[in-house]
């Protein structure tokens, strides 16, 4: 869903890795870079561990928007 909507506002990434196996697939999208776990995946390397005192956001944007602000997505 997230690469289709993507698609859906003309924002391509850059490089796609793991698509095949699917236990993990990170999506680059240059400034922002997805990452999609398969659960026991997520859990083994616990990616929030590496930054614990980072804080935490929900993300909502409206992909629209985002592409209007850079041309070149």
């Amino acid at each position: 869903a997230i690469r289709d909507d993507m698609k859906k506002a003309g924002i391509i990434p850059l490089g796609v890795e793991g698509e095949k196996i699917g236990k993990w697939i990170l999506l680059d999208y240059a400034d922002v870079i997805v990452h999609i776990f398969y659960d026991p995946i997520r859990e083994f390397y616990n990616l929030e561990q590496l930054w614990p005192d980072a804080p935490r956001m929900d993300v909502d944007v409206n992909l629209s928007e985002l592409a209007a602000l850079d041309p070149g997505m």
